[in-house]
């Protein structure tokens, strides 16, 4: 559920009150080190990547297919823990300073586009605009 404008302005507030009060507290707060931990994860599983194909082929060369077998599941676990890893990494422009919510991300960089949100919060706008538009109104 989105904030008012009077709510995204209070915490606003309270977000520029905090840095002013407290810096080093609020740039903890900012998630600087979530950047780095996602990229430590992203890191850690391509040095798993390698050690699948390491044990794919030492099962390959040795003629144990189960061995082979946990080289390739190795491999692919690590291949979709790196990708979700990476792609949680924020952008550096998203932290380092307390934006406005509804301004788009920081001065100087074009507003970014909403994303779609879930599968339940898309049916709760088509929901909305179809009670908006009345019986007859398309959506």
């Amino acid at each position: 559920m989105p904030l008012s404008e009077h709510e995204q302005r209070l915490l606003e507030q309270m977000e520029q009150a905090l840095s002013a009060e407290d810096p080093k507290f609020a740039s903890a707060l900012q998630g600087a080190d979530l950047r780095r931990r996602y990229r430590r994860r992203a890191v850690l599983a391509a040095l798993l990547f390698f050690v699948g194909i390491v044990v794919l082929m030492t099962g390959a060369v040795a003629s144990f297919t189960e061995v082979g077998v946990a080289g390739f599941v190795i491999m692919l676990a690590s291949a979709w823990y790196a990708l979700t890893s990476w792609r949680r990494v924020p952008a550096d422009g998203e932290l380092g300073t307390f934006a406005d919510p509804g301004s788009g991300g920081t001065p100087g960089r074009a507003p970014r586009q909403k994303h779609q949100g879930s599968f339940m919060e898309r049916l709760d706008e088509r929901w909305r605009r179809r009670r908006e538009n009345g019986p007859g109104g398309r959506f």
